[in-house]
This record gives structure tokens, C-alpha cells and sequence, in this order.
């Protein structure tokens, strides 16, 4: 060991020692019993489980800030505790150096350095952070309160509790690297243009999907209040929507059509207002909208505001021929472990809950998963699955995660060959360091049309997160600005 480094490791020592001590020295007070209890809560990341519990029962970006930090968590004790404690041993303070009444009755043995207390705080409200900042703000104190307790009951040197929160921060951050963001901002429409304004909303029909979303009636009365003169039109659930729809278009003679529902609402309905040369107003509700999201309709109020104001703007509307059956879609269509990953996820959601369940339905999806050989335009490929999107997606070399614009016409065609060695090892490890962009188990190209010819079997075909139909045959296009969708400016 050099003279210079063994310097440092004194002086280390010494600024640890001393904060110990200046902790030790503080007057007791009812925040002893506080930290003590909150040191123990953290246990086995017990207390940033439970606020991840209601992170995601909050919904919006609080739930994706609670499932991102909770890996960042798993992925910070697991550096910390498996990895960086065995490798760096170091000893914990005495236990004579803190007053009786502070210390834990079991105290850990295991290595001081680093502190998995403070890296699994750091990584929990970094990650938070990142997706959810408001959430994040409300978090930080009991963060910071967990890695200072530590120290306070006297099982870390202040240096340990440095180097977790450190650590947690940085693993936090990385994730950004393989796990993109996503995008609150809208995606970019196409051209404005006037429609007929709908004064009180008379003339507007618009489809409300009770079975979307968690059956509230809160949305559908928050446009009946907005939109007084509006129709509100509740369909049969034993009788296709689309059907009951075009029969009501015609027996009514609207002059605009709205939608309350989840995705697969959407696209019944924008498919039937682009057939009768009607504009679209997209109400938000259903358990997922995407393309509500997409495209800036998150308010009932603004909706409503452009419905009344005759504002609206042009985006692109897909389509994709199943074997000659035509199929719209507004967001996503997908075949391969995809739909089958749907499927399993459906029968798993009401026992632990949508993501829970398409996490699970599609690693094991993935896991047991048959390679499909196509031909691309012709080519011929051995894919896992394919991926097409109605518009531009961002990032281009991560998992999609948003649109940046559906007005160009443009399809985002993604997928996943087989044909390299370990194609799944190599895919997960281009998804853990965040080099989808550049693998070749990865790719990624734009085309305004697109067909597909799949060997063998029918293969299921997903649309707007439903599964709609089998064949062999995918013939994909766009139709550019070809949906008028009221958008308030």
C-alpha cells in the first residue's frame, strides 16, 4: 500500500469517525424511535415496495415511475448486497459508539460497505424521479431520512451511505439506457383545417364502451356535462360495435362522431367516421388510449372545446388486409409471440394486473417461441415477431415507447430475427445495455406500404392491443391524413 493512499484511508476513517461521533453526540428526542423504525422498514426494500404499491395504484406516470423503480431497486441490492459487499469488506462502526436506546436488535453482520439501505433508496426515488418528478419530490425526505438512519443507529460509517446512494442514483439513471422514457408530449398531427362547429354538441354522436377502463361513469358524465346536446351511445356487448354503429350513423344522420372507450373503441369508431366522411372527437377513457394520449386528447374539456370551436386536425389512419379481410388499426399492429403473449396476459391481468401479467405472458411467450419464416416485400426472413406501427415511434433504437408524429403516412415497421446465433440472448443483452440500435438481432426500417407472406400455418395478427384475426397473407397500408380528428388549438 503507497504512503499517498494509505493517507487517504486515514483520513477517510477519520471524517467517518468523527461524523459517527458528532451523530452519537446529538440529544435524544422522539426521532430516535422514527429512524429506528424506518431503518427497519427499509429491510429487504420492504417500505419502497409498499410505495410502490401505491405509485402504481395511483396510475399515469406515478405507476410507470413505481414499476421503473422498482427495478431499479432489485437491480441496486443486487449490486450492492450479492456483488460489492463481498468484494469490499469492510468492518461496522462499534456499537459502543452510539447511545443504547438507538442501536437495532439484530444488527447486520454482513459487510459495511457499501450501504444497501442507501442504494436501494437512491435507485427506488431516482427512478421515480425520472418518470414521475412530483412523486419523486414526496419521496426524497423518507429517502434521505432511510440513508441517514443508517448511520444514526450505528450500523454504517457515513462513507458506506455515499457510496450506496451513489450507486442506487446510478443504476436509476442507466435504465434510461435500455428502458426510454416516454414522451408527454403529443405527437405531431397533420394540417389544420375548419369543421362544422358543434354549438352544445348537437349533431355529435358519440360510442361510450362501458367495459373499458375500470367502469367508472365519470368521463361519459364529465361529456354530457360539457357537450349537453351530444348523444351518448351506449352499445350491446353481445352485438359488434361497428355494426350497431353504421346503424345508428344511419338512422340519425350525425354530423360528427365521438368515442369513449379504450383502443380498440378507437379504431371501430374512426374506422366507421372515416367511411361516412365524419370527424373523429376522442374522448379520453378505456383502461389504455394510446392514441388519445398520442395526440393530446387527455382532457374531456379540451375535446369538447375544439367539438364547439369546429377545430380539428388531419392524421394517418392504418390499415392491414388479413388474407383480403381489412383490418384499420390507429396505433399498433403485431404477429408473431405477440398475440399469443396477449392471450396469456388477458387470462393473468384479473388475478395480478395488466402490466404484471404482460411482463410475464411475454417473457414466456418469448421463451418457447417458434421463429416465423416470411418473406418482406418479397425477402425472405425468420423472425420472432413483427412489429408495425401507424406513424413515427420513438426512440428508434429502444423499445417504442411513443409517437413523434401520424400525419406522414408512414409506417414503422420494427422486428426480430432469428437468423443470428443466440438471437434471444443477443436481444436481451442489446435490451440490458441499450444497444438495440445498432444489433442485428434488432431492426428497424420506415415504409409508406408493406406485405407480408408467412410459410406454414395462419398466424394470429394483434391490432390496437386485440387479437383480430389469423391468416398468411398481411398486406399493410396507410392513409395519409385520412382521419379529421378535433383537436383544440
Amino acid at each position: 500500500m503507497t504512503p499517498a493512499h494509505t493517507t487517504v484511508s486515514a483520513a477517510v476513517r477519520a471524517w467517518d469517525l468523527s461524523l459517527v461521533t458528532r451523530s452519537a453526540e446529538l440529544r435524544s428526542s422522539r426521532a430516535d424511535a422514527g429512524l429506528r423504525a424506518l431503518s427497519t422498514a427499509a429491510d429487504h426494500g420492504r417500505l419502497w415496495l409498499g410505495a410502490a404499491a401505491l405509485l402504481v395504484a395511483a396510475g399515469g406516470s406515478a405507476r410507470r415511475g413505481g414499476v421503473r423503480g422498482l427495478v431499479a431497486l432489485a437491480g441496486a441490492s443486487a449490486t450492492a448486497n450479492g456483488l460489492l459487499k463481498p468484494l469490499f469488506p469492510r468492518s461496522r462502526p462499534d456499537t459502543e459508539l452510539v447511545p443504547v436506546l438507538r442501536r437495532l436488535l439484530a444488527p447486520p453482520v454482513s459487510s459495511s460497505f457499501p450501504s444497501g439501505h442507501s442504494a436501494s433508496a437512491a435507485a427506488f426515488v431516482t427512478a421515480v424521479a425520472i418518470e414521475s418528478p412530483i412523486a419523486a419530490t414526496l419521496l426524497a425526505p423518507v429517502a434521505a431520512a432511510v440513508c441517514y438512519s443508517r448511520v444514526h443507529v450505528g450500523v454504517h460509517w457515513p462513507t458506506d451511505v455515499i457510496a450506496g446512494a451513489a450507486l442506487g442514483s446510478a443504476i436509476a439513471v442507466s435504465s434510461r439506457r435500455w428502458w426510454a422514457v416516454r414522451s408527454e408530449v403529443p405527437a405531431d398531427l397533420g394540417s389544420p383545417l375548419e369543421v362544422e362547429p358543434l354549438e352544445r354538441g348537437r349533431g355529435l354522436l358519440v360510442l361510450v364502451n362501458p367495459g373499458s377502463g375500470d367502469d367508472s361513469d365519470a368521463v361519459p358524465e364529465a361529456i354530457r356535462e360539457a357537450l349537453p346536446d351530444a348523444e351518448l351511445f351506449v352499445p350491446d356487448p353481445e352485438q359488434d360495435f361497428e355494426e350497431q354503429l353504421d346503424r345508428r350513423i344511419l338512422t340519425t344522420s350525425p354530423r360528427a362522431l365521438g368515442v369513449c372507450g379504450g383502443d380498440g373503441t378507437v379504431v371501430g369508431v374512426a374506422a366507421s367516421a372515416v367511411r361516412n366522411g365524419l370527424p373523429l372527437a376522442a374522448f379520453p377513457g378505456g383502461t389504455l388510449n394510446h392514441f388519445a394520449r398520442d395526440t393530446g386528447l387527455t382532457a374531456v374539456a379540451d375535446t369538447a372545446a375544439a367539438v364547439e370551436q369546429g377545430t380539428a386536425e388531419l392524421v394517418d389512419i392504418a390499415a392491414v388486409s388479413v388474407d383480403g379481410a381489412r383490418v384499420s388499426f390507429v396505433n399498433t399492429a403485431t404477429f408473431g409471440g405477440y398475440p399469443d403473449s396477449v392471450r396469456l396476459r388477458q387470462k393473468l391481468e384479473h388475478r395480478i394486473g395488466k402490466w404484471p401479467a404482460a411482463a410475464i405472458a411475454m417473457a414466456r411467450v418469448l421463451a418457447a417461441a417458434e421463429p416465423l419464416n416470411i418473406r418482406l416485400d418479397g425477402a425472405g426472413h425468420s423472425v420472432w415477431m413483427l412489429f408495425v406501427g401507424n406513424g413515427k415511434y420513438a426512440p428508434a433504437d429502444q423499445v417504442p415507447m411513443s409517437r413523434s408524429s401520424i400525419h406522414t403516412g408512414t409506417l414503422d415497421v420494427r422486428f426480430l430475427p432469428s437468423e443470428p446465433k443466440a438471437s434471444r440472448t443477443r436481444l436481451l443483452w442489446a435490451t440490458v445495455t441499450g444497444t438495440l440500435g445498432s444489433s442485428p438481432a434488432y431492426v428497424r426500417r420506415v415504409a409508406q406500404e408493406l406485405t407480408v407472406a408467412v410459410e406454414g400455418a395462419p398466424v394470429a395478427l394483434a391490432a390496437d392491443g386485440e387479437v383480430v384475426g389469423e391468416g398468411n397473407r398481411f398486406e399493410f397500408t396507410s392513409d395519409k391524413n385520412g382521419l379529421a380528428l378535433y383537436r383544440k388549438r
